[in-house]
């Protein structure tokens, strides 16, 4: 059954005239005949008494006339909705990121939020190498991930170069120091990251590499506790410096370079190549600039 024959139908039953209704929709009066028998034959009934001068509805005509009107206020309620979604004034925004890039995505969350208050955002912590296969299953509408998924199902956009910081306390012994050599770090405590990762490995590589001690003592699940700890001076971390970057520039943390280590990532907004993203999505794009 077609909107537009409902439409039509109730078009007539509000004007109680075909003419009139004929004018209204913007068509001849036959049309307008035509499209109500068609809707009377799909329905089996007759919804109009033609027998006498006035236009009467059936018992039929009466019942099908209260859900056309419901059909006209859904339709309506739709089109709302859907310039709701047009205008980013509604509408859900859901990208999947790992514990360092959900940190990153912050303060770009919350620019975004301050432009379009009402869409609802989600951030769902996902393993990073899990990410591409949930976009392509539709669990997710974007990610954030820190390499090229190399994929031509899925299309990647570089938005931050990151970098693995050497951090400390301001209260450290090397907090004044610019650089440092990895030969002076086999006395410190290091807070360490328990989630396997290609920055861990690098780290563990290189001071295997140059046969320094890597005293790990403590080790915690998060980067959040990670970063509570060197702040307290309770040891210092290997960090990537997209997560301590606030820190550091508020001074709380102590950048130090160590000259044997430099490991550079790129931080990639992946999503579908070919699903159209939703208004939601491309708003957030803008944002990232």
């Amino acid at each position: 059954m077609e909107l537009y024959s409902l439409h039509v139908f109730l078009t007539v039953a509000t004007e109680r005239s075909f003419s009139r209704a004929a004018e209204k929709l913007l068509r001849t009066q036959p049309a307008v005949s035509l499209a109500l028998q068609r809707l009377e034959q799909e329905l089996g009934e007759k919804l109009i008494d033609r027998s006498g001068k006035d236009l009467i509805l059936t018992d039929a005509g009466r019942t099908v006339l209260e859900y056309a009107r419901r059909f006209e206020s859904l339709q309506q309620e739709l089109d709302n909705s859907l310039a709701e979604l047009r205008d980013n004034s509604a509408g859900r925004l859901t990208i999947g990121a790992n514990e360092s890039t959900a940190l990153y995505l912050l303060r770009h969350i919350e620019r975004y939020r301050e432009l379009y208050p009402k869409i609802k955002v989600q951030i769902r912590r996902s393993f990073s190498s899990k990410i591409p296969n949930e976009l392509l299953d539709g669990n997710l509408e974007m990610g954030v991930i820190s390499y090229d998924p190399g994929d031509e199902r899925i299309k990647s956009k570089v938005i931050y170069a990151d970098a693995l910081a050497f951090v400390v306390s301001p209260q450290h012994r090397l907090a004044q120091r610019k650089t440092v050599s990895i030969s002076e770090l086999g006395e410190e405590t290091f807070i360490a990251h328990n989630v396997l990762s290609p920055y861990r490995d690098v780290v563990l590589r290189e001071f295997q590499v140059h046969k320094v001690p890597l005293n790990m003592e403590v080790e915690m699940p998060t980067i959040e506790t990670i970063r509570k700890l060197v702040q307290n001076d309770l040891g210092v971390a290997f960090l990537p410096r997209m997560c301590v970057e606030q820190e550091i520039e508020q001074g709380i943390l102590c950048e130090v370079r160590v000259k044997e280590i430099h490991v550079e990532r790129k931080i990639r907004l992946v999503y579908p190549t070919r699903r159209a993203l939703s208004h939601a999505a491309r708003a957030f794009l803008e944002v990232l600039g």
